[in-house]
Parts: C-alpha cells; sequence; structure tokens
C-alpha cells in the first residue's frame, strides 16, 4: 500500500465535523478492502470488522473479546452565519487558528461548490494600531467573486467552507496539507488493517472512523458504547517539535509514534504497546499527559463500564492549519506497531486489566 498515494486521497477529501460523507466514502473504500465487515452506525461512524481466527472446526467461536481502533475523520472548516453585499461572514466548525486563514484558498460548499477567497478590508483602511495585529474572525469574509444576487441565490447560512489545500509532497519523505488531523491516522489504521489480513490475531478488531472528534467527540461516545470494546487503542496527531516549542512540549518528527502516559491510558496498555514497538525495532516515544488527552480515548474510557485506552501519537507540525506536516515514515511505524500489538493479544489479556495501579503491577 502506498503510504503518499493513501494519504493525498484521504486529505484531500472533504469532512467537516458532523458532514463527513465524502471522506467516509474513502475510509469505507480503503478499510473494505481488508475487512470482514464494514457498516456505518446511525451517528456517521465507519465501523469495519476483521474477525479473530475461528475455531479447530472452521467455525467462528461463540465470542472473541475485541478491540478497538479509534481514529476521527472529521476536520475543521467554517461555516457562513451572514451575507453582507456579496461576501460571506463565518463561525468555526471545530478550533481554526484564526491566525492563518487570512489570504487561504477555500471551497464554498453551496448550491454548487464555488472556489473562494478569505480576505478582509485592506490595511490602508486600518489603523496602525490594528494593522499590528492578526485579524479576527470577525472581520474575515469569503469572497467568491460573484455579484451579490447570484451569491444569494448559490450561497445560503448554514452552508459549510472548507480549505482548498492540496496533498504537498515535501523533501525528505515528509508531506503537509488541511486534515492530517486526523487523516494520517485513518491512514495508519488501513495499513495496519491490511498487514493483519496476512496475520493471525484471536482477538476482533473494529477499525472505527469516528465523526465529530473536532467539536464534540460524539462519534467515540456512540462508536465505543455500541461496540463495547475490552481495550481500545486511538490514533492521532500530536505536537511535533517545530520553532518556538520546547522539547517538553513536543514530541521528535521521524521519531516514530508517541505512546502516551496519564490517567488517560491504562498502563499496561502502554507497557503492550512499547513491547511491540520493541519487538520490531519500531522507534517510539513516551508522551506524559497528566490530564485529559483531548482525543477520542478521553471519551472512549468512560464508555458504559469504562474502556482501557491507550493512544498512539503520529508527529505533525502546524497543526489546525492549512500545512499540517507529517512524515510518512511515522505513519507506517505507527501501522506496523498496531498490527503487532493486536496480533500479541492473547485470550484472557483483559483480565489481567483490572487493576490500574502501576506501582502494584508492573507484568505487561
Amino acid at each position: 500500500m502506498d503510504t503518499a498515494v493513501l494519504l493525498r486521497e484521504l486529505v484531500e477529501a472533504r469532512g467537516p465535523s458532523g458532514y463527513e460523507a465524502e471522506v467516509r466514502e474513502v475510509v469505507r473504500k480503503r478499510f473494505g478492502d481488508t475487512a470482514h465487515e464494514v457498516r456505518v452506525d446511525s451517528l456517521g461512524n465507519l465501523i469495519a470488522l476483521r474477525r479473530g481466527e475461528v475455531g479447530g472446526d472452521g467455525a467462528p467461536p461463540a465470542s472473541h473479546p475485541a478491540v478497538m481502533l479509534a481514529g476521527h475523520m472529521d476536520e475543521i472548516a467554517l461555516m457562513v452565519t451572514r451575507i453582507e453585499k456579496g461576501f460571506l461572514q463565518v463561525t468555526q466548525v471545530g478550533g481554526f487558528d484564526p491566525r492563518v486563514l487570512f489570504g487561504q484558498e477555500v471551497v464554498v460548499h453551496g448550491t454548487r461548490p464555488l472556489p473562494g477567497l478569505v480576505v478582509s478590508v485592506p490595511p490602508h483602511f486600518t489603523d496602525a494600531a490594528e494593522r499590528e495585529q492578526p485579524v479576527a474572525l470577525e472581520k474575515l469574509f469569503i469572497d467568491v467573486g460573484l455579484p451579490p444576487r447570484e451569491v444569494e441565490t448559490l450561497v445560503h447560512v448554514g452552508d459549510l467552507i472548507t480549505l482548498a489545500g492540496r496533498f504537498v509532497a515535501l523533501n525528505g519523505g515528509y508531506a503537509a496539507g488541511k486534515s492530517m488531523d486526523d487523516r494520517a491516522a485513518l491512514a495508519a489504521i488501513a495499513m495496519a488493517l491490511d498487514e493483519l489480513s496476512r496475520r493471525r490475531h484471536s482477538w476482533d478488531v473494529y477499525a472505527v472512523a469516528t465523526v465529530q472528534e473536532e467539536s464534540s467527540m460524539a462519534g467515540a461516545v456512540t462508536g465505543a458504547y455500541g461496540i463495547d470494546p475490552a481495550i481500545a487503542v486511538v490514533v492521532d496527531v500530536t505536537f511535533a517539535m517545530q520553532a518556538g516549542l520546547s522539547p517538553g512540549e513536543t514530541v521528535k518528527m521521524d521519531g516514530g509514534p508517541s505512546i502516551a502516559v496519564g490517567p488517560n491510558f491504562h498502563p499496561v496498555l502502554h507497557r503492550r504497546l512499547a513491547a511491540a514497538a520493541s519487538a520490531l525495532e519500531i522507534p517510539h516515544q513516551t508522551e506524559v499527559m497528566a490530564g485529559a488527552s483531548g482525543t477520542d480515548a478521553w471519551a472512549i474510557q468512560v464508555s458504559r463500564s469504562g474502556v482501557p485506552c491507550g493512544l498512539l501519537g503520529i508527529p505533525a507540525r502546524s497543526m489546525h492549519t492549512p500545512v499540517e506536516t507529517v512524515c510518512l515514515r511515522d505513519i507506517e511505524r505507527t501501522a506496523k506497531l498496531i498490527a503487532e500489538f493486536v496480533s500479541r493479544l492473547e485470550p484472557g489479556f483483559q483480565d489481567s486489566l483490572i487493576t490500574r495501579d502501576a506501582l502494584a503491577r508492573r507484568e505487561g
């Protein structure tokens, strides 16, 4: 599976939080290539199942324990709130950094897709103090280059706007584009499913592309409740080292996936993930998250009576901008790590997770 081709396909699909239909169809095909079943739940999560190995008579056993692999497919976007003289005022769907929006190319999803630009009042008409500050979101407008009457026919309040940014292959196996958060994780999960199709695994594997992580984590809530997995591993991007940040705040690009530690994550799963990485000599990093992780793991952990969770982070620079940057090797390493971890899950492993006391329990 060509990582760059897969990632380009995922990144360039559109899927604002709550409106993930286009990207879901891409994920459906990619997950479906190696899954036994694929379905969409009532909220829009794409759920692919690879069953654990069958019994000796060729019939599936009554049940297998289930591991849930989760990555979100929604992306941050904008929504039309008002039309003024043919220009569109907007609000955020998810957490944009407004500093990077001015001058960006966008696609307005009106009656038909319209190319547009994020514009504002020229600096000549602002005072000196205002010119020294980033342009606030409420002073940004979308210009689609059409007369006001035509704009009002084609665009309505509530229409969505996505970044037009394309996948850019950079030097050294790096790539950039919109929505690497979290399409890089979906690429890793798709590649892990492909690897698992050539391996034996005793657990059922539910690969879930969740909806609405950027706005509410609603997809993780309902997806985990419906599947009721014994354990879950969430895959998301995490903050990579870049100018202006310190090593204590970030992980290394091209250093392999991070494996999170903290109250959101089960210590035994952390050790199992690290052991799987070491077995394959995959470089990996420990990431400390001493509170809420801000990922789907935060919602999955408290589903039903509780789900032990692990978190793998793919290092990414310039998060929540049109040029989120990842290293393709980190995605490939994450995929191999997931497949190795799943293949090592033995029947009854879930019974070792009853205690969370990492000080009292060192086996893993």
